[in-house]
């Protein structure tokens, strides 16, 4: 340390003969004697004040005083000093000294800090300065006790040899008086990089040697110190360093120097507050946010870093605001879907950056869901209807057929239903409902299944009063077309023919076919009429033909035993009735005429058919056992006496009816019994119970 001090401490003189030099060692009390060669440069390491005793003629006016000193308040300092002048000069009346404080020049008054002729000072330096030096040793160092703030400056000398041989020395010692102990703080101090603290006490009073302390270290990461003794410019420095590894916990912590001198009250302290520099350790936002669509949000981003960061809020690669700051808010107004998504706080200074994100959802009522058009298929075909919309949270979604549950219900944004094998049930409405919290949306389509045609089990032919009717009930998509064919006969029946009683009717996929045949054929061991007709089924998928089988229902095989009873009986009662009238008009006109024997009633009916084709409908209504029959006869055009056909299947009543009607040729009537027609007829009204 004291050869460290020693290479600092050096002043060049330069003289043009040889030099002795006394030097006394203030503290030591040792003297020192120097030899060296007029003409050169030589550098004399002082340890104290020194004073210096120059024999040289040719020599100038200088001043050697340490440019810089400080001393604590209420102690004491020493500014060392040593003057030279020419040696040409002799000291008139031995060397008299002044100091001056703030300025050089007498003729301004500046304070006398001393002055060796007289007591003549300042106020301020009253009993406080001292002269430690021999001038004639050209050693002017001065002692100055209990110094205030007051007297920090600058520090003049002026050596007064006598006569005109006066000269105040332009350099200067400027002293400085701490009320607080220097602390040597980096100007950047860096997280997780090794910082030095160093203390400095200014050691410049001769009977006081100053001590230091560090302060609130307790919380510091293994910290060491180390201490050093420092004299620099004839000033003597105390210092002490700190040495740790900063975190960003420690940024704005309070460290503290503490100085002090033994066997005296006086201490002095200074606190630093930690400016550690360090990347944003700490990016905190609101965690995952929601918002109703339509309505407003508002993130947060706060940041912990120095210095401040930059902090931009980031939608995407998107920039949507930033700011130089320590905490920033993103406001969203009227939200949509669209807003939703991952929002990003990017926080960025010179040491580092660091970002964190949430997610941003907008809750919203399911959309109007997608599904597929409406379709027409095949029967066999498998289906896939999909179902899509949006919704938060993500919607059920429920498909109805025709108002009933089909599937599963499935808790996403997209469903499909499948249809394998489609079969004709599975025509109808299909609609797929989308719900959840915030309400519900649905859509809506057609599924139209074609098919081939299937008799169903309705067809089928009955034996009526007239004689068979068939009726054929097919069901397709198309409707099919139905139509009869009779085998024996080669005839094919359908709207087309109008030689037979043909009816058709179609609701929704299913078309009924009817005929009535009158059949004249043989009878089978049952009573029925023997048939023999096909019902034949079509459209674009397909065509069949089927059997008719005769169903010979009970109550109508009972109305034509008890109708053919009573028809007999009636009709055996109409044969003697006609042959009574015939007689008697046989008698009054005596006009004979042969008798007509009715052997088969029904024959003799369409054999009068013929001869009287203009005659007017005649209706014989007949109630027979309980039974009523009702038959309506239509004259007929035709050449031929078969059976033609009666109208429409369409006015036919499910009722057991049977019918006869009869016309009588020259009857004459009988009060109450026998009236004419509007044609001049002659017609019989006759009752059966």
């Amino acid at each position: 340390m004291k050869e460290k001090a020693i290479r600092r401490n050096t002043v060049s003189l330069k003289c043009s003969s040889v030099n002795t030099f006394m030097v006394p060692l203030t503290s030591h009390r040792n003297k020192l004697a120097f030899s060296l060669p007029a003409g050169t440069m030589f550098r004399l390491t002082l340890l104290f004040p020194l004073l210096w005793i120059l024999k040289d003629a040719g020599c100038q006016w200088h001043v050697w005083v340490p440019r810089d000193i400080s001393a604590m308040t209420n102690s004491c300092v020493v500014i060392p000093c040593t003057f030279m002048y020419p040696s040409g000069i002799r000291p008139y009346r031995g060397i008299h000294g002044i100091w001056y404080f703030g300025q050089p020049y007498p003729q301004l008054f500046p304070p006398v800090v001393y002055k060796t002729r007289t007591d003549v000072v300042h106020e301020s330096y009253k009993g406080r300065t001292k002269l430690l030096g021999d001038l004639h040793q050209r050693n002017c160092t001065l002692l100055i006790n209990n110094v205030g703030p007051e007297h920090s400056g600058r520090y003049y000398f002026r050596a007064d040899l006598g006569g005109a041989n006066m000269y105040t020395f332009p350099d200067f010692a400027e002293l400085k008086v701490l009320e607080q102990p220097n602390i040597d703080v980096p100007e950047e101090i860096v997280s997780d990089e090794s910082l030095e603290l160093t203390c400095y006490a200014p050691g410049n009073c001769p009977d006081m040697t100053p001590e230091i302390q560090w302060m609130y270290t307790d919380y510091l990461p293994d910290p060491e110190f180390s201490s050093d003794y420092v004299e620099e410019g004839n000033t003597a420095v105390l210092s002490n360093t700190l040495t740790f590894t900063p975190r960003p916990m420690h940024n704005g912590q309070l460290l503290g120097c503490r100085v002090f001198f033994q066997n005296t009250s006086l201490v002095y302290e200074r606190l630093i507050s930690l400016d550690i520099k360090y990347a944003p350790r700490s990016v905190w936002v609101n965690v995952s946010s929601e918002v109703m669509e339509g309505g407003s949000v508002t993130l947060h981003c706060e940041v912990d870093s120095n210095p401040v960061s930059k902090i931009v809020w980031k939608f995407g690669e998107q920039e949507l605001l930033w700011d130089t700051a320590a905490n920033l808010s993103l406001t969203l107004d009227d939200a949509t879907p669209a807003n939703e998504g991952v929002y990003t706080c990017v926080a960025d200074n010179v040491y580092g950056v660091m970002n964190a994100s949430l997610y941003l959802t907008v809750k919203y009522p399911p959309r109007e869901p997608t599904v597929n058009e409406s379709m027409v298929v095949q029967e066999g075909v498998s289906l896939y209807l999909h179902c899509s919309t949006q919704g938060s949270p993500a919607p059920t979604l429920t498909w109805l057929k025709n108002g009933e549950l089909v599937g599963t219900i499935t808790a996403d944004e997209l469903s499909v239903l499948t249809i394998k094998d489609i079969t004709p049930q599975g025509d109808g409405v299909y609609r797929c409902l989308a719900e959840n919290e915030h309400g519900r949306a649905s859509s809506s389509l057609n599924i139209t299944v074609e098919y081939a045609p299937v008799l169903l089990d309705e067809s089928k032919c009955t034996v009526v009063r007239e004689g068979v009717q068939c009726v054929c009930v097919a069901m397709g998509n198309p409707e099919p077309t139905v139509e009869f064919y009779l085998p024996d006969l080669n005839v094919t029946i359908n709207e087309t023919d109008n030689r037979y009683s043909f009816y058709t009717h179609t609701d929704g996929h299913t078309s009924t076919g009817m005929i009535k045949l009158r059949e004249k054929g043989e009878r089978v061991n049952n009573g029925g009429p023997a048939v023999n007709v096909h019902c034949s089924i079509s459209n674009v998928y397909g065509r069949q033909s089927v059997p008719m089988e005769l169903q010979q229902e009970k109550k109508y095989m009972m109305a034509v035993i008890v109708g053919t009873i009573g028809g007999v009986a009636v009709i055996a009662f109409i044969i003697a009735a006609v042959r009574y009238v015939g007689q008697n008009n046989k008698k009054e006109n005596g006009n004979p005429r042969h008798d007509v024997v009715l052997e088969n009633p029904a024959l003799y009916y369409s054999a009068v058919k013929k001869d009287k084709q203009n005659l007017r409908k005649k209706v014989l209504k007949t109630e027979l056992l309980g039974s009523k029959f009702n038959s309506i006869l239509e004259e007929t055009t035709g050449e031929d006496g078969d059976y033609q056909p009666v109208g429409s299947l369409a006015g036919l009543e499910r009722q057991e009816l049977n019918y006869a009607a009869l016309e009588f040729i020259g009857a004459r009537p009988r009060e109450g019994v026998l009236g004419q027609g509007d044609d001049g007829s002659n017609y019989s009204e006759i009752k059966a119970k």
